[in-house]
């Protein structure tokens, strides 16, 4: 049965995951950690950063977390269930997107996402600085990482490092 929920689950999130997995990580949190209790707060940032910091997409968090339900079946099936439906609909969607390349309502819908999918992954990045309670240390460490993307040309790896040098001090 916890792979059935796994595939419904992330199958379900892909549908809605506008923007990639930081998108829906606020529900992918709330539905994980307070409503199945797969994980606790610390292993969702965990798997969070690791997937992150791993080579390849970021959409290797919902396999950790598909690993720690269920091992490598669990692994499998959440991957596979939050890749392949969101897959399947840009195939179809990509060609229509082309045939209407010009068409102004193409440009508004364009313009119209971007915000929407901005404060989905700013939401995102709420509950990864409030796991529990809220703890101003993970505040600074992220408004500091939110910086860093802003005005350094470094990369995404190196302001991970550093917030995992930053939090090991403070925390």
């Amino acid at each position: 049965m916890t792979l059935v929920e796994l595939a419904l689950y992330f199958g379900l999130l892909s549908l809605i995951s506008l923007g990639g997995v930081p998108s829906v990580m606020p529900e992918m949190q709330r539905f994980v950690v307070d409503v199945k209790g797969w994980l606790t707060p610390s292993e969702f940032i965990q798997a969070f950063a690791v997937g992150q910091a791993a080579p390849g997409p970021n959409v290797l968090v919902t396999s950790l977390i598909g690993w720690k339900v269920a091992g490598i079946p669990g692994a499998v099936v959440a991957l596979l269930a939050f890749c392949f439906p969101a897959a399947v609909i840009a195939w179809w969607v990509a060609e229509l997107w082309d045939r209407f390349k010009d068409a102004p309502w193409r440009r508004t819908i364009q313009r119209a996402i971007a915000p929407i999918v901005v404060a989905l992954v700013l939401s995102g990045g709420f509950v990864i600085a409030t796991p529990g309670a809220p703890d101003w240390r993970l505040w600074l460490i992220a408004g500091l990482s939110a910086a860093g993307m802003l005005l350094l040309p470094v990369s995404p790896l190196w302001l991970l490092a550093a917030g995992g040098v930053l939090g090991a001090v403070l925390l």
